[in-house]
This record gives C-alpha cells, structure tokens and sequence, in this order.
C-alpha cells in the first residue's frame, strides 16, 4: 500500500499549535492540576510535601522532573477511590482493571472526563483515516475494560457511525463486517489477525474495510503488513491506558511515522526506568504520563510501565504535537534468558522475516538446572511433513541467535494450533511461577 498523508486534522487549532503556544498551555494546565491535587487528593499532598514542594512553587512544565512519581502500585494501595480529586456525585462513569496480576485499578470520570475523551479520540480516529460517516465495527470489549467504549465516544463525537459487536463470537463478526459493510475495523491486532484467518475460511463476498483500528498490546510492522495483506485496510495504531483516560492517549496518522500524543491534555515524558532520570528525545526508556486535564483522577508521573522514546519534530501531517514511537514492550513483559533481554515484541519480529511461519506464536519459560530456558512456540503456515517443521525450526533458531543473540528451543506446529484470543493476546506462559 502506498503511503499517503493526509492534511486532515480534527482540531488544527490544537493539534496544529505553535510549540511555544502548546507550552504555555502546558505550564498553565500543569499548575492547576498539581493546585488540583494538592487541594483534593492527600495521598498527593503528602507527597507533594515529601518533596519539598507547594503548588506554588510549580511554575510549570520545567518543574515536572521535581514532581513526584506515581505507580500502579500506589493505586492498588488507594483503589477504590483514594486518589480521587472530585466528590462522588460528580463522578458520571466508572472503569477498572482486572485485578489478575494483582489488586485492580479504578479510574473515573466527570462528564468533562468524557467530553476529553471523546474529543482525543475523535482526534485519533480522524487522524488514522476515519470520515464522518464511516461505519466502524468496534470488536473491542464493553464494560470496565475502556477499550469499547473509548472508540465508541470518539466515533459519536466524529460523525462516523457505531456497530458495537464487542468481542467474541468470531464468525458472527465476520458475517457482520459483509453484511453491514464496515469501512473501518477496530479491536486489537493479534484479533484481527485472527479474524482475517476465519474470513478466508468462510465464504461470502468482499470486505468493504478500509481503516484498521488497532492497539492494546504490543505488534510490530510485519504484522501491520500481514493484517493489510489479508484484510485489505490500512492499518494504525492507538494507544491508551486505563489508569489515565483509556485509548485516545496518542494514535498514529496516514504518515504512520510515530503516534501523536494529545499534548495538550498528557504530558509525556521518558525516564531510565532504573534510575528515574529523564532521557533525552529519540533514546528509549519507561513513558510516564501527566494528565493535564483530568478532573476525577489526574495523574501526576504515572510511570506506565510501557517502554517508547519520544520524537518532538512537527510531522509530515501538519500536527506538532510530540510523537512517541510504536510501544516496544512492558518492563514487566521483558524477558531475561541467560543473559539476554529481549521482548515478545523483538521475537514477533523475526518471525515476520520468515515467510513460511505464521504470525501466531508463544513464548515459554521454564528453568532447567537453575537456569531460565526459552521455547519459542510458532505455527507454520501451511500443514507441510515433520521434515519441513524441522527444517523451519532450525531456520527460526539461527534467526533468533543471529539477531537478537537469543538462544531459544523452537518448536513449529500445524496451523491453528496455538489458541486465540478474543481480546489482548496472550504471548508469555511463565511456567516457572507454577515450580
């Protein structure tokens, strides 16, 4: 597909904004939520405090590397409502994580919250391509989950118009997207991976998709090319966080040169997530995120866990706003075997060089003799002899070590063997928690 831009901007009077003007909009904004907080939130106060500081003394976004940070694990600690800044009546909707990995998260929002977030995510969709008008097939997940719900405010608030299938029920999907005749797809990529597989399979006429809506976990360019491939759209990329608005943080326009963080409603940073010192633009670190307009729960340095760097050059668009790279993965995800620290991320993208293995893989830890041990698990795309499994085994394992400096157990099954998901893709099965 070529690469065409678009001049389309949603809000040219934000997105297109002189950098000294968006400043001083983030110096303004960055004062009233730290006056915010301080006022509303005493877990922020005492922090605040801890730290030497007033809100008087924050003049602005020069200030922010003397700011506190804030950690997933602090709203665990303050969960359900501890770290919010507005009474309870004034709270209109309510989101929170699953809990899996530990105590959940809750987020909330005014109805200021949700005219914000319906208006970045206008943003975003204008910029990867939706028109007004456009019908988007929303295969994210509705309820606390904030995925569904964020592409379907923005979408109201664009113009284009809504079929909430959710997730799950994947050949009613695709019988919807020809029956409807969607232009646009949204749900997470390793889905829509899965969906152009029970397309091919099923029969029925043409799809009329043309923007692919993608995000909520980490994917690489050879998967953008798969997905393209066998869905005929042109794929961008979205990104989000539950714990500060949900999607609609940054997304990716037609230049597909970096996703446009909403500057003047987050205000992004990058850190060695080491040390916590603030990295220079282009180098690659942990992002941390400020909510400039958040009313029920602003945010001050939320460490995301999310590793990216920052590219603050205006792009080919038109729009100013700082860019941050495609997500190469979470800190927590990163995988240290014998030495070597690699992301599932990393991994998929070898794989995308081998034309004859299939983008569906795992990743399995286990220990062997004290040591972690690393099997690559990933199906071939055609049901071929033991041989060839063999052959192509062999190929992925000197791939990885060439690239990566990986060493790694390969074992290539038969397609459909590996299970999918209806959401977020579960790449990393950790046996070793289970010894």
């Amino acid at each position: 597909m070529g690469e065409r831009v678009s001049s389309v901007l949603w809000d040219p009077a934000a997105e297109a904004a002189p950098r000294g003007e968006l400043v001083r909009l983030q110096d303004q904004r960055l004062r009233q939520v730290v006056a915010r907080v301080w006022a509303r939130v005493p877990f922020y106060r005492e922090r605040l405090a801890a730290a030497g500081l007033t809100p008087e003394e924050v003049r602005g976004i020069a200030d922010l590397p003397r700011l506190p940070f804030t950690t997933k694990a602090d709203l665990r600690r303050l969960y359900p409502f501890g770290h919010f800044a507005c009474p309870p009546e004034e709270v209109v909707e309510l989101h929170c994580s699953s809990g899996t990995t530990g105590y959940p998260t809750a987020t909330g929002y005014t109805r200021a919250d949700l005219d914000v977030w319906a208006e970045v995510m206008a943003r975003s969709l204008t910029a990867a391509g939706v028109r007004p008008g456009d019908l988007i097939q929303n295969a994210y997940g509705y309820g606390l989950f904030t995925g569904g719900l964020g592409f379907h405010y923005g979408a109201l608030r664009l113009g284009a118009r809504v079929l909430p299938t959710s997730t799950g029920n994947t050949a009613r999907q695709v019988r919807l997207l020809r029956e409807f005749g969607a232009t646009a797809l949204a749900c997470t990529p390793s889905y829509a991976l899965h969906l152009a597989e029970v397309v091919e399979e099923s029969t029925g006429g043409p799809l009329r998709l043309r923007c692919g809506l993608f995000g909520a976990e980490p994917w690489c360019e050879e998967t953008r090319a798969e997905i393209e491939r066998r869905l005929g759209l042109r794929a961008a990329d979205f990104y989000g966080l539950s714990e500060v608005i949900g999607p609609g943080v940054a997304a990716e326009c037609e230049a597909r040169a970096g996703l446009h963080v909403h500057e003047d409603h987050f205000l992004p940073e990058v850190i060695d997530p080491a040390t916590g010192t603030p990295l220079p633009p282009g180098q690659r670190g942990e992002l941390v995120l400020t909510t400039l307009t958040r009313e029920a729960t602003p945010l001050l340095r939320y460490r995301t866990g999310d590793i990216a760097a920052l590219v603050p050059e205006p792009c080919v668009c038109g729009r100013t706003h700082v860019r941050m790279t495609r997500v190469a993965g979470r800190i927590d995800d990163m995988l240290v075997i014998r030495g070597v620290n690699v992301f599932p991320s990393e991994v998929e993208t070898v794989l995308g060089s081998l034309p004859d293995l299939a983008p569906q893989y795992q990743l399995v830890v286990d220990r062997a003799r004290g040591l972690d041990v690393l099997e690559v698990q990933v199906e071939a795309r055609a049901d071929t002899s033991p041989a060839h499994y063999r052959a192509l085994a062999e190929r992925l394992r000197q791939a990885l070590r060439d690239a990566l400096g990986l060493a790694a157990a390969v074992t290539v099954l038969p397609p459909r063997q590996l299970p999918r998901s209806d959401g977020k893709a579960v790449r990393v099965v950790d046996r070793r928690v289970r010894r």
